[in-house]
């Protein structure tokens, strides 16, 4: 892996000496590069951070999961990331596609986590309206910490028992049966849980976009094109003006630009 950006000596004298090609890097120079901002002085404000894949023509999945257009340097960027969160922000659609399971712990972020005050492991936080989910798959019965379900106050009663019957924590973040991203936000930090991480999918990160609630966006980039008619990394309605985001860094291997951008 090399970065590309931002340029400095320490940069151009660290690719002179591994090549092109660069070297694989250590969990911990990973961590470093996507470490979350540090708290102010009022302490920790939430912080929403995205991480998906694109191919160069835009696709988001290939025949419905990401995984295809993915690689081995990404899915350590993956690790990494979910490392560094409390909480991963998933929607229901997703959990289904991607055949979602509890997060692990890893030892190699054992004592970074229990210095910051994390748990061993993320919570999984699944946002959905009718709670049309699977809750005897290990995602709920047999989590290192309990998965919290981000639903509306008028969710159907029956599915709300079932997933506290199952061990999940039931949390109300809208009114009705949807969730409105910037309540659902709220909601995870006043449960401790504000270095957020969101996975997608596509129509969850329409949805904080357009609520102006994602603070970051760490995109791969993949060297494919599939063509076809997949999902974008993000869907739904448009916002009434672009969300301007800048350049934060670049890093590459094997082709794919992994690169993070944070909010003007």
């Amino acid at each position: 892996m090399r970065r590309l950006f931002p340029v400095t000596d320490v940069t151009d004298e660290t690719a002179a000496a591994e090549g092109p090609a660069g070297r694989e890097w250590s969990l911990a120079e990973l961590a470093a590069a996507y470490a979350y901002p540090e708290p102010g002085p009022e302490g920790s404000a939430p912080w929403l951070r995205g991480n998906m894949v694109s191919t160069l023509d835009g696709a988001a999945q290939h025949e419905g999961r990401s995984q295809p257009i993915s690689c081995p340097a990404d899915m350590r960027v993956f690790g990494v990331l979910r490392a560094l969160a409390d909480a991963v922000v998933v929607g229901a659609e997703t959990v289904r596609q991607e055949g979602y399971r509890p997060a692990r712990a890893r030892a190699g972020f054992a004592a970074a986590r229990e210095a910051a005050g994390q748990g061993p492991a993320p919570a999984i936080a699944v946002v959905s309206a009718s709670l049309d989910l699977d809750f005897s798959l290990p995602l709920f019965s047999s989590p290192l910490v309990p998965t919290l379900v981000l639903t509306g106050a008028g969710a159907d009663p029956e599915r709300v028992a079932a997933a506290e019957k199952a061990g999940a924590r039931v949390v109300v973040a809208g009114e009705g049966a949807g969730v409105d991203p910037a309540r659902a936000v709220h909601a995870l930090a006043e449960l401790g849980h504000t270095r957020l991480l969101t996975e997608g999918g596509p129509r969850l990160l329409g949805q904080l976009i357009a609520a102006d609630v994602l603070d970051e966006l760490c995109l791969t980039v993949s060297p494919m094109l599939t063509a076809g008619e997949a999902q974008r990394i993000a869907g739904g309605p448009s916002v009434t003006l672009p969300r301007r985001f800048t350049l934060s860094s670049m890093l590459e291997e094997d082709g794919f630009l992994f690169t993070r951008y944070r909010r003007v």
